[in-house]
Formats: C-alpha cells, sequence, structure tokens
C-alpha cells in the first residue's frame, strides 16, 4: 500500500460524492419550476442512497470482480473477501470499492435531468435500481474491470481508452436519458424558465471543483498524472465556459449565466475520458469546441427532434462524453477502431437495455404521474413538501 496514493483516493472518493450530494441535486434543482425542486432533490438524494446499498451489494462484484470478459461475476458480493489487507495496486482494495460506488451514484443521477418534473417516484428508485446494475455494472467491466473492451480484449493488446468515464458514465447516462425522455413524452408546459438561477450556478460551481475528484483521482495515483488530469479538467471547463457564453451572444445578443455554467459542464464531460492522454493544448481546444458542440445540440434535441429531454443530459454529457472519447483518438492516444467500435458496442447495448427496463419497470410502477400532479408540481403532491413557504 501506497501512503500518498490512499490519502489522495480517499480525498477524490469525498469529491466525487460532493458532485451528486449537493453538486447536482442544486443544478437540477434550480433548473426547474419552484414547484418541483424538492422532487429533483429527493430524487438524486434518494438514488445517492441506493445505489450505495446496491454496489455493495452486487455492482462492485459485477463491475470489478473475476468473472471474465462480459461480467465479474459475484465472487465479491458484499465485498465478500476483502479486507483492511486486500490491496488493488498500491491502494486498499476497500478505497476502490469506495471510489468506484461514487461514479455508480452519480451516473443514474445524471439521467435525472431527462425525466424532472413529471416522473414517478417509485418508477425513479426501480428503474435506477435495475440499470446500474444492468447497464452501468457491466459497461464498467468491459472497459475498467478487465473486460472484453479493454486491452487485450476484442481490439487488441490496446483496448479501448476511457480514463474516467467518458463512455462509462456520460455515454450510458445521455443515451439512458435520451430513451426515457422519448417514452415518457413532453413536460406539459415546457415554456418556463429556470425558477432560481443562482441555484444553478452554486451547483455547477460544485460539480467542476467535485471533478478534480472525478477525474484526477481515476489516476489511482498521487503523482504528475493526477496533476496533469486535474490540470486539462480546469483548461477544458474554462474554455468551455467562454465558448458557449461567446456563441450564445453572437446567436441571440446575450450571455446568460445558466448558458455559461451548461458550457462548464459540458467542458467537464467532453474532457473526462481523454484526461489523462492529453495536454493542456489539447484541453484548450476540446473545450472551446465542446462549448459550441454541446449548445448546438441542445437546440437540435429541443427544436429540431422536439424531444423534452428536460435539463438537456443527451446533449451536454452524452454528446460531450462521446465527443471527447472521439478526440482521444483524434490526438493520437488509441486507435479510431478501439474508440468508434467500442461506442457503439456501450451505445447499441444501453439503448436496448434502457428501453426494455422501461417498458419493464412501467409494468410495476407508474411512468409517469397524473395530470393534476404534473400542474400542481410534484414537491406538495408527491413528497408532501414546499421547497418555499411564502406565508412563514
Amino acid at each position: 500500500m501506497n501512503g500518498a496514493d490512499t490519502a489522495w483516493i480517499i480525498v477524490a472518493t469525498a469529491l466525487v460524492l460532493f458532485m451528486t450530494l449537493p453538486g447536482l441535486a442544486l443544478f437540477y434543482g434550480g433548473l426547474v419550476r419552484a414547484r418541483n425542486v424538492l422532487s429533483v432533490f429527493m430524487q438524486c438524494y434518494a438514488i445517492a442512497c441506493l445505489m450505495s446499498v446496491l454496489w455493495f451489494a452486487l455492482g462492485y462484484s459485477i463491475a470489478f470482480g473475476d468473472g471474465g470478459a462480459l461480467w465479474g461475476g459475484l465472487g465479491k458480493a458484499f465485498l465478500s473477501g476483502i479486507s483492511t489487507d486486500t490491496l488493488s495496486g498500491t491502494l486498499p482494495e476497500v478505497l476502490l470499492f469506495a471510489f468506484q460506488m461514487t461514479f455508480a451514484i452519480i451516473t443514474p443521477a445524471l439521467i435525472v435531468g431527462a425525466y424532472v418534473e413529471r416522473i414517478g417516484f417509485g418508477f425513479v428508485l426501480l428503474f435506477s435500481a435495475l440499470w446500474m446494475l444492468i447497464c452501468y455494472a457491466p459497461v464498467t467491466h468491459w472497459i475498467w474491470g478487465g473486460g472484453f473492451l479493454a486491452d487485450g480484449g476484442i481490439f487488441g493488446d490496446t483496448g479501448v481508452r476511457d480514463f474516467a468515464g467518458g463512455i462509462v458514465v456520460h455515454e450510458t447516462a445521455g443515451l439512458a436519458a435520451l430513451v426515457i425522455a422519448v417514452c415518457l413524452g413532453p413536460r406539459k408546459n415546457r415554456t418556463t424558465p429556470p425558477h432560481n438561477p443562482g441555484l444553478v450556478m452554486v451547483g455547477a460551481a460544485m460539480l467542476w471543483v467535485g471533478w478534480f475528484g472525478f477525474n484526477g483521482g481515476s489516476q489511482l495515483a498521487a503523482d504528475g498524472g493526477a496533476a496533469m488530469a486535474l490540470t486539462v479538467t480546469h483548461i477544458s471547463a474554462a474554455t468551455a465556459s467562454l465558448s458557449w457564453a461567446l456563441w450564445e451572444r453572437i446567436k441571440f445578443g446575450k450571455a446568460s449565466l445558466v448558458g455559461m455554467v451548461t458550457g462548464t459542464i459540458a467542458g467537464l464531460a467532453s474532457i473526462t475520458p481523454a484526461s489523462g492522454f492529453v495536454g493542456p493544448v489539447a484541453a484548450l481546444i476540446i473545450g472551446a469546441v465542446a462549448g459550441i458542440l454541446c449548445q448546438e445540440a441542445v437546440n437540435l434535441i429541443r427544436e429540431k427532434l422536439n424531444i423534452d429531454d428536460t435539463l438537456d443530459v443527451f446533449a451536454v454529457h452524452g454528446v460531450g462524453g462521446i465527443f471527447g472519447t472521439i478526440m482521444i483518438a483524434a490526438f493520437g492516444a488509441s486507435s479510431w477502431a478501439a474508440q468508434l467500435g467500442s461506442l457503439a458496442i456501450v451505445g447499441v447495448f444501453t439503448i436496448v437495455v434502457t428501453f426494455a427496463l422501461v417498458k419493464l419497470v412501467s409494468l410495476a410502477t407508474p411512468l409517469r404521474v397524473d395530470l393534476e400532479t404534473e400542474t400542481n408540481g410534484l414537491d406538495l403532491q408527491v413528497h408532501g413538501e414546499r421547497a418555499y413557504d411564502m406565508t412563514s
């Protein structure tokens, strides 16, 4: 065990959890109507709790067990055979479990943005549980757990390169969000603006800080590689924020706060898969393109395809993660076959599994709330609480 590596990954684990709680919850919560903000908080919080238990029970073993090329098996279920002395590289394996648990939390939590303001709470929990175990955990094994897309797999000695989750996290969550948005249908009222842009900015800032653990921690060591990953993450985020705001200014005459911080997330998602393989200049290029590319993807999904992916999960996370994964090959850090092939395989798998789970889970619990609940807001109708009591 290396003490410095262990200390850094303990910090990184806390930072990645901070991304979901409270970062993502505040970012998403500020974007919805005031009558639905608590429902978003509840969905993010409940997913964090449920994924933690399921990752301990089965998820970690499926993703990082020794089962074979397609899944890890159940040999490490409930952390069987893992003690404080068990090592994974230079780290205690229980710390690898905890670090990866925070990834298993935020990935289904990202999908929340596609279905806010109209989803059934029971559906959220059951779908997220099954999706994490059946979709996310196997994909994690394929790429990070020694599966068939990793080194020595179907792409030869050098497999796909995905440093911190362009495919594992952002492509899977983005495509799942798009599938659910299509199955769910649009909100009855799609024209209401974010109720609290200030919360959106605070949440985005927390995500930015937490992303240092997300990308820097994925080096799994306290060394120059972690420092470079952290540095390029910051450069890409800053550049994408500016390019998004500039593109808004050119197109609409004004640069908005919500737009600028959405650009931040686009830059972070885009650099995520490449952050261990590129330098600062490449990060500058990735961020500059991401701010414009993801903004145009938002317009395509909303206006041209008329899909109510409410908080633009696919356009920002999905497109950003896919773009960053492709840029790894463009900058010569991996083969085109491995990057594009893995994107295609994981993409098809995610779409099929997500669609099947939506149909299956909707047989057990309603997919969508009724019109009265949607009109009055999920906070009071589903959870019996209000975020803001103006009479007190």
